[in-house]
């Protein structure tokens, strides 16, 4: 999922066993409602991530489709023909839309920090835990454990969805037993909703604005990960062309903002 910079290694080499994923990291909390989960203050920045081809995140949040989120063995070992995961109709591009530019009035009221527990897409029946993720020694965005074919994760050094910005949500698209929980996630439509519970009992309903794929080294990080006025959600996952030799080339990127909230 990214572009290299001088502190990090380049994202065109992923790591077997990691997903590559998005390049720059996301937006950091606001001053005005900070983060529990936030890092050391005086360890340096992990909120920039980068993706790719399943790249490593740049600096953590990449599109999720991090060298181990991306790297396809179940269609290496299965054949790619058979069962590709959907990817983004061109109705579903932020280019295919009109309107004025979002903003920060265009959602519900921000909600305080607290960490998410659970994401649920009803229209494409996922239902799964999140962990927290961080990034790796060499700048790249950790994933679940591949093993966990229903268990997503969610940038814990940066925004909390529901809070003001950008909050970020990566997970596998398939592993070595067949697809995992975002295997179906280019299927999504604008107008759909994406559900996040929170650990302080109340879940942000966010609505889709726009489902793209990108290219892992022409991945636009300010785009994914640049700093928002209202509450906002990308869920990041693998996609795009496959190879034989480095898995999916790509990430699917859903862009969703704050519409609603309501009791868990």
């Amino acid at each position: 999922m990214p572009h290299r910079t001088p502190d990090h290694p380049t994202p065109d080499h992923p790591t077997p066993g990691h997903p590559t994923p998005g390049h720059r990291n996301p937006a950091s909390p606001s001053p005005e409602s900070p983060n529990p989960a936030s890092p050391n203050p005086e360890s340096p920045n992990p909120a920039s991530p980068n993706p790719g081809p399943c790249k490593p995140l740049r600096s953590a949040i990449a599109a999720v489709s991090v060298v181990a989120l991306c790297s396809g063995v179940w269609l290496l070992q299965n054949g790619s023909a058979l069962h590709p995961p959907p990817q983004p109709a061109a109705a579903e591009s932020a280019d295919a839309a009109t309107g004025p530019a979002p903003r920060a009035t265009d959602s519900a009221p921000a909600l305080p920090a607290a960490p998410p527990t659970r994401i649920r897409i009803p229209s494409l029946r996922i239902d799964a835990p999140l962990m927290g993720l961080r990034l790796t020694p060499d700048g790249s965005l950790d994933v679940p454990p591949a093993e966990k074919r229903n268990l997503a994760g969610w940038y814990e050094a940066g925004i909390t969805p529901g809070e003001r910005g950008t909050s970020v949500v990566a997970g596998h698209v398939d592993n070595a037993e067949g697809p995992a929980v975002f295997y179906a996630l280019g299927a999504l439509r604008k107008g759909e909703t994406v559900e996040v519970d929170r650990d302080d009992g109340r879940t942000a309903v966010f609505t889709v604005d726009a489902v793209e794929v990108y290219d892992s080294r022409n991945f636009p990080d300010d785009k994914v990960y640049g700093a928002a006025p209202r509450p906002e959600l990308r869920v990041i996952t693998c996609g795009g062309g496959y190879s034989k030799k480095t898995g999916y080339l790509g990430n699917v990127v859903v862009f969703a903002h704050l519409t609603g909230t309501r009791s868990t």
